[in-house]
């Protein structure tokens, strides 16, 4: 037990040191603008480099279409029941039009958390020492998420507490990920997971080309690229952790 408490804290910490180097100050708008295409580069990356093959891996490449249109179709609905534009009286629109969409990246960051507890978990199953090695992997794989949800949201809101929270609140799925793939795993099926993570993916994709690019796309240019492929080759090489 004393283990899986000190695999869980491990895998679990990432988000929270994010978080916390994400409010140390008030980003500024250039900074805000490197985020979000930072963050763009590594949910694409996970998308189309771990997220798709894994789905496709576990049931079919039918599966994992459907699994991308109802993750992409589900973040479309979200879109437009949450409107970009929208009274707020604390700020202004463009700063409600940043925390629109720092929102959606902490959802996406939640939701996509769930399948690594699970990788976790599945690993443990058969030896504890590569439950250490993925939880490390996972663990500093999510700091720099934890970077791009927190410093949007506390760009947008200034709120420095509320916004470590929401953004270090992303490690829960990891804890239940992992739970669920250690005591329940076996009674889910390859194909229901095979529809969750290609889920995950259409909706982190979706969600990368239509409100972190674009959020930014005013003042992008150079250095925002470099940012963007950072983010891509950051997630290659923490791959060769795990």
């Amino acid at each position: 037990m004393m283990q899986e408490v000190m695999i869980v804290g491990l895998s679990a910490i990432g988000p929270v040191i994010g978080s916390g180097i994400g409010v140390l100050k008030k980003p500024s708008t250039a900074y805000i603008h490197n985020m979000l295409y930072f963050a763009a580069g590594i949910m694409l990356a996970v998308s189309f480099l771990d997220l798709i093959p894994e789905s496709r891996h576990l049931g079919s490449t039918m599966t994992c279409v459907f699994g991308l249109v109802i993750g992409a179709a589900s973040m479309w609905l979200l879109d437009h029941i949450f409107p970009h534009v929208h009274e707020c009286s604390a700020c202004g629109e463009s700063e409600c039009h940043m925390g629109h969409t720092a929102n959606f990246l902490i959802l996406a960051i939640f939701l996509h958390n769930f399948p690594e507890g699970m990788a976790i978990g599945i690993g443990g199953s058969t030896d504890v020492g590569d439950s250490f090695v993925i939880a490390a992997a996972i663990a500093i794989h999510n700091i720099p998420e934890g970077i791009c949800t927190s410093a949007p949201h506390y760009y947008a809101y200034g709120n420095r507490l509320k916004s470590f929270i929401m953004s270090s609140l992303s490690a829960l799925p990891i804890v239940v990920g992992y739970f669920v793939a250690r005591y329940i795993f076996g009674q889910i099926s390859s194909q229901t997971m095979s529809l969750l993570i290609g889920a995950t993916a259409g909706l982190m994709i979706y969600i990368s080309v239509s409100e972190l690019m674009p959020a930014a796309t005013n003042n992008s240019g150079p250095r925002t690229t470099l940012f963007f492929m950072f983010g891509i080759v950051s997630v290659m090489l923490l791959e060769l952790i795990g």
